[in-house]
C-alpha cells in the first residue's frame, strides 16, 4: 500500500489550504516510490481494444494525437512522444492501489487513474483539465510549469488537442519519483519530459448542471417519468391574452421541480453517479455461485470489487436496504446495511470483517448475485 505525505499536512488541513484553490507541488509525496507498472505493460494495455489510450506527440512541428488500440511503436523513435492510458485502475490491481491513499476525497468524486508514458521532450501541451488531479511522478524526470486561473485562450492545436495560448508560470519546477504536483480546475499546466518517465494522475471530476440535466432528461425518459400534463381548472379570464402571469410562470416552474423530488431526483443521482465511465474487464464466472459454497468461502476468502466499478450508497436511505452499483438500484434486506456499507467503503474486504455475516441468507445471496456478474471476485485473505 503506497503511503501519502501531504508535506506533514492532515488531509483536512489540505483540502483547507489547497483543495480547489491554488497547485502545489507536494516533494515525496510518496516516498520510495516504485511504479506500479512498467512501461512494456502500459505498452500492452494500449494493444488492448477496451482499454481508452492515445498517442500524443510532434510531426512537422505541428501536434498529432493517434488513437489506440496500437499494433506496434516502432516508427516513434526516442523523443518527443507520449503515450497516455485512461481508466488504468479498471485493468491493473496494481496501479488500482494508487488510488487508495486519497480516499479522504468521497469515491463518487474519482474519475479515473490516467497512466503517461513518455520519452524526453514528450508532452500532451499546454493545458487546461475541469478537474481536480494529482500527478504522481513515476521512474523518470518531468518539469511542470503550471500557471494562474483567470482569463486564459484556448485554440485547437489537433482535433482532438485542446491547448492554451502561453502563460507566466506561477510553478516550474522538476519532478522525480515519488514527488506529487496538485492542479485544482482552471490552472494551465504542462509538463515536458526530462528523461524516459512514467507518471500516473488520480483525477477528480464533478459534473456540470448540463450534464446533469441532460442525464436526467434521458433518466425520466427511459423511465416514462414527468409525462404529466400542466393543470389549471380554476383558471381565471385574463385581460391580457399575450401575458405570462407571476402566477402561471410559478406554475410552469412548479411543474420542473416536482420532478426533482427525493426519490425520483436520488433514484437518478445515484444511478448517475455509479454508471460506469470506462469499459470495465468483467470476467463471468464458469458456473454460477451456490448460497452454500459462498457462505463457506466467507469465512476464508476476502471479496475485491472489480477494477472502476462504482458502488454509493446514500446516507439518509442506506438503512432503508438501498444502494447503487454499477448504474443500477440495488434494493436488499436492510438488516444487512452495515455489511453493503463495507462493500462500498472498501475495495476489500476480508473474512474478519464479515464473519457476521458469511451465514446471513440475505447478505449471502446478495453476495452471490455480485459475484455472478462479475461484480466482485474471491480474493485470498491478505
Amino acid at each position: 500500500m503506497y503511503q501519502l505525505d501531504l508535506m506533514q499536512l492532515t488531509p483536512q488541513q489540505f483540502l483547507d489550504e489547497y483543495w480547489q484553490k491554488k497547485p502545489v507541488v507536494i516533494r515525496q509525496g510518496f516516498k520510495d516510490f516504485v511504479d506500479p507498472i512498467d512501461a512494456n505493460e502500459l505498452a500492452g494495455f494500449a494493444m488492448e481494444e477496451e482499454v481508452q489510450s492515445r498517442l500524443v506527440y510532434k510531426e512537422g512541428g505541428k501536434w498529432q494525437a493517434k488513437f489506440g488500440p496500437f499494433e506496434n511503436y516502432d516508427q516513434l523513435g526516442n523523443e518527443n512522444w507520449s503515450l497516455v492510458i485512461q481508466a488504468l485502475d479498471n485493468f491493473s490491481e496494481e496501479a488500482a492501489l494508487l488510488i487508495e491513499p486519497f480516499r479522504f476525497l468521497p469515491h463518487w468524486r474519482l474519475d479515473d487513474l490516467m497512466a503517461s508514458f513518455a520519452t524526453p521532450g514528450g508532452s500532451v501541451g499546454p493545458h487546461i483539465d475541469n478537474y481536480d488531479v494529482f500527478i504522481c511522478q513515476g521512474s523518470g524526470k518531468r518539469r511542470w510549469r503550471v500557471g494562474n486561473n483567470g482569463q486564459h485562450t484556448e485554440f485547437a492545436a489537433h482535433e482532438a488537442l485542446l491547448h492554451v495560448k502561453p502563460f507566466e508560470a506561477i510553478i516550474d519546477a522538476e519532478l522525480e519519483a515519488g514527488d506529487i504536483i496538485y492542479i485544482p480546475p482552471g490552472f494551465p499546466h504542462e509538463g515536458i519530459t526530462l528523461e524516459t518517465s512514467l507518471s500516473f494522475s488520480v483525477g477528480f471530476r464533478a459534473n456540470s448542471s448540463v450534464s446533469l440535466l441532460s442525464g436526467f432528461a434521458d433518466h425520466l425518459i427511459d423511465n416514462e417519468l414527468g409525462g404529466q400534463l400542466l393543470k389549471d381548472p380554476k383558471r381565471q379570464v385574463t385581460a391580457h391574452s399575450g401575458e405570462v402571469s407571476n402566477q402561471d410562470y410559478e406554475s410552469i416552474k412548479n411543474q420542473l421541480l416536482s420532478l426533482v423530488d427525493d426519490k425520483i431526483f436520488k433514484t437518478f443521482t445515484g444511478n448517475f453517479l455509479t454508471a460506469p465511465k470506462h469499459e470495465l474487464d468483467i470476467m463471468l464466472p464458469d458456473e454460477p455461485f451456490e448460497s452454500s459454497e459462498v457462505s463457506q468461502l466467507l469465512t476464508t476468502h476476502g471479496i475485491k470489487r472489480l477494477g472502476g466499478l462504482r458502488a454509493f450508497y446514500f446516507e439518509d436511505t442506506i438503512s432503508q436496504g438501498i444502494c447503487y452499483i454499477n448504474g443500477e438500484e440495488v434494493s436488499f434486506d436492510a438488516e444487512i446495511a452495515p455489511a453493503v456499507i463495507l462493500l462500498c467503503d472498501n475495495v476489500v474486504v476480508f473474512p474478519e470483517s464479515l464473519a457476521a455475516w458469511c451465514e446471513h441468507s440475505a447478505f449471502v445471496n446478495l453476495v452471490v448475485s455480485l459475484l455472478d456478474k462479475g461484480y466482485w471476485y474471491l480474493a485470498e485473505d491478505e
